[in-house]
């Protein structure tokens, strides 16, 4: 698997891995509208252009992707996705690592995700993002806002 900074031409793949992967998303909330579903490929391509969006590969086929958007210090994620045949094998924990290194200059990463989505919130806490706070949408869906604060005291190896 190969991690790479997206370009537009890259666009269209991303958001089919992006509807493949929301699917279950909107399955789990009962919600065929939730944003990643109706996203356009224009505003995708929007998206590459002002913020830090990188890729995975295999074997050339775009596999997975992650946004990042700086705002001040803080960095905010968004759209991690997976291709439902590559879920459960790091590559969610690999774009997220790329995106913190690839913003060394972000203080912090605030992300959100769906009270119901227990394995996103279980990946985040693993990879040492906290609850900052909770947002009442509707009766089915509450998000969940995490933030990570990086430890750059330490020598990076």
């Amino acid at each position: 698997m190969l991690i790479e900074r997206a370009t537009t031409a890259d666009a269209g793949e991303i958001l089919t891995v992006q509807r493949a992967a929301y699917v279950s998303e909107a399955q789990l909330y009962g919600d065929p509208y939730i944003p990643p579903l109706i996203e356009s490929l224009e505003q995708v391509r929007k998206v590459i252009e002002g913020a830090v969006v990188l890729k995975a590969l295999d074997a050339g086929r775009v596999i997975g992707a992650v946004r990042g958007q700086v705002s001040g210090t803080t960095c905010l994620v968004g759209r991690l996705v997976v291709a439902p045949d590559h879920q459960g094998r790091g590559i969610g924990t690999a774009l997220l690592t790329a995106l913190h290194e690839a913003v060394p200059e972000a203080e912090a990463f605030d992300l959100f995700t769906g009270h119901l989505s227990e394995a996103n919130l279980k990946l985040y806490r693993r990879l040492g993002y906290r609850e900052t706070s909770r947002e009442r949408m509707d009766d089915h869906l509450t998000l969940i806002h995490l933030r990570m604060r990086p430890d750059r005291s330490l020598p990076q190896p």
